[in-house]
């Protein structure tokens, strides 16, 4: 059943053997093809882009709320870049309903409006805000919940692969970006995502 708990306990799980494993030999594990081009993470952009922005965030982040417009705003301009969103939900129990229930509106074709209306929420967020945000972008949280229940194994299987690549790379927070070889914790502007942009093509 499709609860803020189900896919929580799962992400703990896997956060607690990637710390007592190490980060440093999970990170000589990650491979170009499991970071830029996982096969259940939303693709937004150019599917077919000569360079992949990997965004980590969380639908609680308000720093990561800041910079989506801008980050849109590059990808639309520059037409040749894919943009690979990664749920990076630790903020809490809200991110993690969050992440569950835009990725079940991914399941049925509809990721992209779930995603922009929690994206243009304000602050932190309770379960019944997000219920508000995706019913208000005109989503049924009856059928999104149909969605996630299908597709838990591969919901939670994405969350969980996300929150480990996260750790290796040493994240400390959201949002954090992979462009090209890059690796970059934290906000980037407008210039900032350009010439990372024009660096990963170089």
């Amino acid at each position: 059943m499709f609860t803020r708990r189900t896919v929580l306990t799962a992400t703990v799980a896997t956060a607690a053997a990637v710390l007592v494993g190490g980060r440093s030999s999970f990170a000589q594990q990650l491979t170009k093809e499991e970071v830029f081009f996982d096969k259940d993470a939303p693709v937004l952009g150019n599917p077919k882009g000569d360079v992949t922005i990997v965004e980590f965030f969380d639908y609680q982040c308000p720093y990561c709320k800041k910079v989506h417009p801008t980050v849109e705003k590059v990808v639309k301009a520059d037409g040749n870049v894919r943009l690979v969103l990664k749920d990076w939900p630790i903020l809490g129990e809200a991110s993690v309903f969050a992440a569950q229930a835009v990725l079940g509106a991914a399941q049925i074709g509809k990721y992209q409006p779930a995603m922009e209306a929690l994206m243009k929420t304000k602050a932190r967020l309770s379960q019944d805000d997000i219920e508000k945000a995706l019913t208000g972008a005109g989503l049924s949280m009856k059928e999104l919940t149909a969605a996630v229940n299908t597709h838990n194994a591969k919901i939670s299987g994405l969350l969980d692969r996300n929150y480990s690549q996260a750790l290796a790379f040493n994240f400390a927070g959201t949002p954090s970006f992979v462009i090209g070889s890059a690796i970059i914790p934290g906000v980037l502007d407008e210039k900032g995502l350009k010439d990372a942009i024009a660096k990963a093509r170089s």
